[in-house]
């Protein structure tokens, strides 16, 4: 049985925010000036998780020290990982013309450098919610036969109302494991119905659908069988410069192949984040209420 006491929870905070306009990871969004980062790191913490790697680009590397290390220092231990287009890709597949990263799966391989016991993988400007990092030391806590475990929430409540966002559909076993998970990059609301644009027509999604948000618990034992895939997705990706290797493609690897098993966990209700500027208020209010209803104080740290 795993304890919660070496829990590590590995911070996606690479991201170009390209959406955005700008770098929405160090963004303010709660009363006092917190990110939606501080949010989360605040609910790992209260959580039982003891270590923080926070996954960075390097032109922010001193920007997020700056802001994180002093709230963190005597609460857990904290390191940084830094995910260029050159880390752990071999010199064969480093392209000039490349100018975003590898991906979600590419930055959580990266974390391999600073990981060597169970950990969550969360995006930096997304907001879960208490129960879902409860729900996650809970799960490593009481999970004795290695599997992994996906955050599940449901789709019609994490699209955004100002354009078209990707998200993980997944589907489920009568046991609660995932089958399969299928990253679709363009899902927006069209006349009351959840529609994900594909590049061979448009499809329908179901409204109740589990979805990831990029909420994920592994054993280290993900990193070698991420990396075996990174290779082979770069081999077969050689000619394509923006092909990005997501999360969801290991955990279908890895399901389908039977090499490993993932538990979808309920997350609770509470997830909001942002991918456009328009988005900021609404998160911003959302995040004033749960300060009104005591779920978390005006100011975190």
């Amino acid at each position: 049985m795993t304890t919660s006491k070496n829990l590590t929870l590995l911070v996606l905070a690479a991201g170009m925010g390209s959406r955005y306009g700008g770098i929405k990871q160090i963004d303010g969004f709660g009363p006092s000036g917190e990110t939606i980062m501080d949010y989360s790191l605040y609910d790992a913490i209260r959580a039982g998780f003891t270590k923080v790697v926070f996954i960075v680009r390097e032109e922010i590397l001193e920007a997020v020290k700056e802001m994180f290390l002093p709230k963190l220092q005597g609460k857990v231990d904290v390191d940084f990982v830094i995910q260029s287009l050159q880390t752990l890709v071999p010199s064969a597949y480093q392209k000039a013309e490349r100018s975003k990263p590898w991906g979600t799966a590419h930055a959580m391989l990266c974390g391999k450098l600073a990981i060597n016991g169970p950990f969550a993988v969360i995006n930096a400007d997304d907001f879960y919610g208490q129960e879902a990092f409860q729900a996650v030391a809970k799960f490593f806590r009481e999970e004795t036969q290695g599997h992994h475990a996906l955050v599940g929430y449901t789709l019609k409540h994490v699209l955004s109302d100002y354009g078209s966002v990707s998200r993980g559909v997944g589907e489920e076993d009568a046991e609660g494991y995932l089958t399969s998970v299928v990253e679709r990059t363009n899902v927006s609301r069209e006349n009351g119905k959840i529609i994900a644009k594909e590049k061979d027509g448009d499809i329908e999604l179901n409204p109740e659908a589990k979805t990831s948000m990029n909420f994920w618990g592994f054993y280290p034992s993900i990193f070698p069988y991420t990396e075996d895939l990174f290779h082979q997705f770069l081999k077969d990706n050689a000619g394509n410069a923006k092909a990005e290797f997501f999360i969801p493609i290991v955990a279908n690897s890895l399901v389908k192949s039977g090499t490993g098993k993932i538990k979808v966990i309920s997350g609770g209700s509470t997830w909001f984040g942002v991918t456009y500027k328009e988005d900021k208020e609404a998160v911003s209010q959302k995040i004033r209420d749960l300060v009104n209803q005591g779920e978390y104080p005006a100011k975190l740290w």
